[in-house]
């Protein structure tokens, strides 16, 4: 039987989107997109969200390693929380409708320490009954543990959690670990993948 729903924050709950702050950051798009691709692919995005050392100590070891954007990175910092753009259409009403069938509500979410600030912001996260943040733990999805986490903090049992992602490699680490689990596109696809989960279980 299920009884809990597991929620990834950043395109699940809230959206985000980079390239709206950047532009606004950097002296040209082409430097936007620039730091975008080093953030990303030069790892300091995971470097963000496991933060095994404060966000500041992660913000000068970019100043060294971009010093030519040093100044564009103390902006990125300080807007971090402008990237989010607002909540996913449709999810706060359906959760609210599911809380009230009975479901308890988690997140799991990859995310530096900054997301607590995004939280106070959008009132769907008033909606849930727990959460772990990679940051806190120090460890991101998939690994199995961080999965193991929130069913650890909140005596959850795998096989009656449902989790959703909008990474395949999220959703595949969830049922690894044996909860099932939804990769996520939209509100409307997500209640229908979820009911047939419900049906079969």
């Amino acid at each position: 039987m299920i009884k809990n729903l597991i929620f990834d924050f950043g395109k699940v709950l809230v959206d985000y989107e980079y390239m709206t702050t950047l532009v606004e950051i950097f002296d040209t798009e082409a430097d936007a997109l620039d730091f975008l691709q080093r953030f990303v692919n030069g790892g300091w995005a995971e470097k963000f969200d496991r933060e095994d050392k404060p966000v500041d100590e992660i913000i000068a070891d970019m100043q060294r390693e971009m010093p030519e954007y040093a100044s564009q990175i103390v902006e990125f910092d300080h807007r971090y929380t402008s990237l989010v753009t607002g909540e996913i259409e449709g999810m706060a009403a359906l959760l609210t409708r599911l809380k009230g069938e009975g479901y308890k509500l988690y997140g799991l979410t990859n995310w530096c320490s900054r997301v607590r600030q995004t939280m106070k912001q959008y009132t769907i996260f008033n909606l849930l009954d727990g959460w772990v943040i990679s940051s806190d733990e120090h460890i991101i999805k998939p690994d199995l543990r961080i999965y193991k986490c929130i069913c650890d903090r909140y005596g959850l049992v795998p096989a009656e959690c449902v989790f959703t992602d909008d990474r395949e490699e999220n959703v595949k680490g969830a049922e690894q670990f044996g909860m099932k689990a939804i990769l996520f596109t939209s509100a409307k696809q997500y209640e229908h993948d979820l009911q047939e989960i419900i049906e079969h279980a």
